[in-house]
C-alpha cells in the first residue's frame, strides 16, 4: 500500500500504545473452571494470541447475579482476579494488552445458573422468545424480574466492584457491553425496556443506565482505560427499538465528554441470529463519536486497511479468524492463507478446537 497507514500499523488507545491495530474481539468459549474461575487453558488460549495489538476477553459477568452461561468467567470474588492475574501476566509477558469485557447478562439467563434459584434481572418483565443453554441442557427462557428503581444503584455498584478488581487481576482496561441484549442494552432499547421511572421512557432516561455505569467504571479506572461496545439496530436476542438510529446517535453523543478510550461498534452480529439494521452503523456514528473507533463486521485484511486508510474506523476487531488462527498478526503480515474455524468446538470442551489450532510454524513442522 503507498500509505504507510494499515492494520499493522502502531496507535495509541486511551493511554497505552498498541503494536498494531489488530483487535481480538471478546468472544464466548465457555472454558471457566467450576465457580467461574478462569482455568488454565483460558492462560494459554489468550497466551497464544497475543500478538493482537489488543485482546478483548469474552463476557465476564461483574456479579454472580451477571452471570448467564455456564461455564463463563467471572470478576467479582479475589479468586477469579487472582486466576485472571495469570492470564494477563502470561499475556503482557508475551508482549500483549489485554482488556476484560464486563458482560452483565441481565434477562438473557436462567434461574439455575443464579444465587438461590433467582429470577434473571432486567429493565422490565418481558422474556426472550427462545431458549437458553443450562447444566440441565435447552430450556426456554424465563420472564424476568424488574428491577426496582432503588435497586439500580447497586447493579451499578458491583460494575464498579468489578473495576477495582480488574486492578487486582491486571487488566490494561475494561470494556463495558452495551451490545447483543445484555443488560446495558435492554435498558437502552424501547422494545425491552417500559420503564415510567428515571430509566425509561425517554431517550435520556433509557441511556441513563448505560452512562451510569461507564461513570462509575472511569472513577475506578480512568475514561482512558474505559471502552464501550454497542451494535446499534441489530436484534439479537430480541433487542428491537423503534428507532435505533435516533437512540445510538443520542448515546454517543452523551459518550463524547466522557473522552473514553473507544467506542467498539458493530455492524456483524456473528451470531447467525437476528437482523442487521438497514443502516450502517459505522457510517451514523463515524460523524458523531469524536474518540477512538473500533469497527468488526467480517473485515478481512484487505477491508481492514481500507478501513483505516479511510478514517472509517481506528482499529479493527476480528472474531472467528483469531479463533482458529492463533498467529493473525503474522499471517497478515506475510499474506498467508487463514485456516478455517470448527464451529462445533467454539463453545464448551476442552482444548480441541481451543488452544490446538496450530501457527504457521507448528503447520508447516508437522507437515
Amino acid at each position: 500500500m503507498s500509505d504507510k497507514l494499515s492494520l499493522l500499523s502502531p496507535v495509541k488507545v486511551g493511554s497505552i500504545e498498541l503494536a498494531n491495530r489488530i483487535v481480538m474481539s471478546p468472544m464466548t468459549r465457555i472454558r471457566a473452571d467450576e465457580g467461574c474461575v478462569p482455568s488454565e487453558r483460558m492462560i494459554r488460549y489468550y497466551t497464544q494470541r497475543a500478538t493482537a495489538g489488543l485482546i478483548i476477553t469474552e463476557g465476564t459477568h461483574p456479579s454472580p447475579m451477571g452471570r448467564g452461561y455456564t461455564f463463563s468467567p467471572g470478576l467479582h470474588s479475589p479468586e477469579q482476579a487472582s486466576c485472571w492475574r495469570k492470564v494477563t501476566d502470561a499475556v503482557h509477558a508475551a508482549g500483549g494488552r489485554i482488556f476484560v469485557q464486563l458482560m452483565h447478562a441481565g434477562r438473557v439467563s436462567h434461574s439455575s445458573l443464579l444465587p438461590g434459584q433467582a429470577l434473571p434481572v432486567a429493565p422490565s418483565a418481558i422474556a426472550v422468545q427462545g431458549e437458553v443453554h443450562t447444566f440441565a441442557g435447552k430450556v426456554p427462557f424465563e420472564v424476568p424480574r424488574a428491577l426496582e428503581t432503588d435497586e439500580v444503584a447497586a447493579v451499578v455498584e458491583d460494575y464498579r466492584r468489578a473495576a477495582e478488581l480488574s486492578i487486582t487481576a491486571g487488566f490494561d482496561g475494561i470494556e463495558l457491553h452495551a451490545a447483543t441484549g445484555y443488560l446495558p442494552n435492554q435498558f437502552q432499547v424501547s422494545g425491552s425496556n417500559q420503564r415510567t421511572d428515571d430509566y425509561g421512557g425517554s431517550l435520556e432516561n433509557r441511556t441513563r443506565f448505560t452512562l451510569e455505569v461507564l461513570e462509575a467504571l472511569c472513577s475506578v479506572r480512568g475514561s482512558d482505560r474505559v471502552g464501550i461496545k454497542i451494535a446499534p439496530g441489530f436484534t439479537v436476542n430480541e433487542m428491537f427499538d423503534e428507532d435505533p438510529a435516533i437512540t445510538y446517535t443520542h448515546l454517543v453523543r452523551r459518550l463524547n465528554p466522557l473522552g473514553l478510550a473507544y467506542l467498539h461498534v458493530g455492524y456483524d452480529s456473528g451470531y447467525g441470529r437476528g437482523t442487521a439494521p438497514s443502516f450502517n452503523p459505522i457510517d451514523l456514528l463515524r460523524p458523531v463519536y469524536s474518540g477512538t473507533i473500533l469497527a468488526v463486521g467480517g473485515f478481512t485484511k484487505a477491508t481492514g486497511d481500507q478501513a483505516i486508510v479511510r478514517g472509517r474506523a481506528d482499529l479493527v476487531v476480528f472474531g472467528r479468524p483469531f479463533i482458529s488462527n492463533p498467529d493473525l498478526v503474522a499471517r497478515f503480515r506475510c499474506g498467508a492463507p487463514l485456516a478455517p474455524a470448527d464451529v462445533h468446538t467454539f463453545y464448551g470442551g476442552g482444548d480441541h478446537g481451543y488452544t490446538d489450532y496450530p501457527t504457521l510454524g507448528e503447520h508447516s513442522a508437522g507437515a
